[in-house]
């Protein structure tokens, strides 16, 4: 595979990778995005030369190939360097957006440190070659478990549902309240949600990610990015940028976990196709709840489970921004929720809306 050189710059061939991660910041002038700190602590992942993630991934086999994003192709490789099993994220060579999301998702999680948040193993920055190598999460991404389910793999249960939307929460927490500066997410979904051994959930993907308003300041006033059916209204309207827009997305994320359907779906009638209009009329009668609930659940849930975590759903998708409850207090409702074990042995089986087949075969009967 060809390394181009960088265009426009008068970088040396030799210069050291993290000059390059420098340079690329100062490129982009991006004082606007991430603190000084930031930008002065952005090189504390570390470096791996272009040749080695060549090397880990056999030449980016097709056989290594993971996945693919909005913002580049993810392979499986292993490291010798620091013998170790990573996942390596090669970024679309789209010019400086992409630079941009690249030193975006350096900084941030180079100084992040929790257990929700998908580690930065290291990068590479030679030429116009963007790299990232996180640890390698081997569940794969929420979506994976909860969409197209092969039928040797059994569906999430309740239990592991609540878990994963209880570690998303806090991740989601540690990035508001506990960074300095605190950042708005901006892409949380179910494809960036990833999981660990024992259904672990870690946020990834925070190319992005923004600084959040300080001080008096309410809002940051940005370009609308992220993906249709996640997107918070207000954001999408306005450009204004809150908290409150990761509320609302994390709000859709949960609805997902709950009924098994995708925040946007074109398979289906026109008036269900978007999740957020299709469950709002639902919130309004609780005789409707039986009726929202994934399927694959086989009726094998608490009863008063469903009616909380519907209720703290419908608060985080309120059209409203300021009707959207803090990101504290959705992650205490949540940890409250998965601390309640549900066991189909002691608790009453629903009578489920249907019984598929097998865990692959199509979720809906068009009885929702």
């Amino acid at each position: 595979m060809k390394v181009k050189p960088y265009a426009n710059d008068s970088r040396k061939e030799g210069a050291s990778k993290d000059d390059q991660l420098s340079l690329d910041v100062n490129c982009l002038n991006l004082k606007d995005e991430i603190s000084k700190d930031i930008r002065n602590n952005g090189n504390q992942a570390q470096t791996f030369t272009f040749e080695e993630l060549v090397a880990a991934t056999d030449n980016f086999r097709s056989d290594c190939f993971l996945g693919e994003g909005g913002f580049g192709k993810v392979y499986k490789g292993c490291l010798e360097k620091i013998n170790q099993v990573v996942a390596i994220k090669q970024l679309d060579q789209n010019g400086l957006q992409g630079i941009r999301e690249f030193v975006v998702e350096v900084v941030t999680l180079s100084l992040a440190d929790n257990p929700n948040l998908v580690k930065l193993i290291g990068f590479c920055a030679e030429g116009d070659q963007r790299l990232l190598v996180y640890e390698y999460m081997p569940l794969g991404s929420l979506e994976n478990h909860l969409y197209d389910i092969p039928p040797n793999r059994q569906p999430l249960d309740w239990n592991a549902r609540m878990k994963i939307a209880a570690g998303a929460a806090r991740g989601l927490e540690y990035l508001h309240n506990q960074m300095t500066p605190p950042v708005i997410y901006r892409d949380l979904k179910c494809s960036n949600i990833l999981l660990s051994e024992g259904y672990h959930p870690k946020l990834s993907d925070f190319g992005l990610a923004k600084v959040g308003p300080s001080g008096d300041h309410t809002h940051v006033s940005t370009r609308v990015m992220g993906t249709y059916g996640y997107c918070a209204p207000d954001y999408a309207m306005t450009g204004q940028l809150t908290f409150k827009s990761d509320i609302y997305s994390f709000g859709v994320v949960f609805l997902e976990l709950i009924t098994g359907r995708k925040a946007i779906d074109q398979t289906k009638e026109r008036s269900e196709q978007n999740l957020v209009a299709w469950a709002r009329p639902m919130f309004k009668d609780r005789r409707n709840f039986s009726h929202m609930v994934d399927p694959f659940l086989r009726g094998q849930y608490p009863i008063k489970g469903l009616y909380q975590s519907l209720a703290i759903a419908a608060m985080c998708v309120q059209e409203q921004p300021n009707m959207r409850p803090d990101v504290s207090d959705v992650v205490m409702a949540l940890n409250y929720l998965a601390s309640n074990i549900y066991d189909p042995q002691i608790h009453p089986v629903q009578e489920p809306r249907r019984r598929p087949s097998h865990p692959g075969s199509d979720k809906d009967d068009g009885g929702a």
